[in-house]
């Protein structure tokens, strides 16, 4: 079973996304507030981290780039979810230390299959 870190401020879309994680045999840790995210992170020890960009108090993209910062978690892929898809924006998240962007709404499908993608191939998956 995988561990998987899901930031996002929204109610609705923390559930789907843990939701949509636990019927794929993950382990989906939320997390409402980006204040704690990084803290959360280091006691977690994700395989994967799965960040709304736009979130109050910490944006996304800070969080990234503290992510990437941290010895024991600098590897740990990261997804970037986002409403706002903007021009520039992919470059902006693959920039920050992203490794891949699903934009809101998201396709469901879409998303599993980035999720699947990105963990590592050690990472027990049911």
């Amino acid at each position: 079973m995988a561990r998987i870190l899901v930031v996002e401020d929204n109610a609705l879309n923390i559930k789907l996304f843990c939701d949509l994680l636990a019927a794929h045999g993950h382990d989906a840790r939320p997390v409402t507030d980006s204040r704690i995210a990084l803290e959360e992170a280091k006691g977690f020890r994700p395989h994967l981290v799965i960040t709304d960009i736009q979130l109050p108090y910490v944006s996304g993209l800070e969080l990234i780039r503290s992510i990437r910062q941290e010895p024991e978690l600098a590897d740990v892929p990261i997804m970037a979810v986002t409403a706002y898809a903007g021009q520039g924006d992919d470059d902006r998240i693959r920039a920050a230390g992203a490794q891949a962007y699903v934009s809101k709404p998201i396709s469901v499908a879409r998303f599993v299959q980035e999720v699947s993608a990105l963990l590592p191939k050690e990472a027990p998956v049911a």
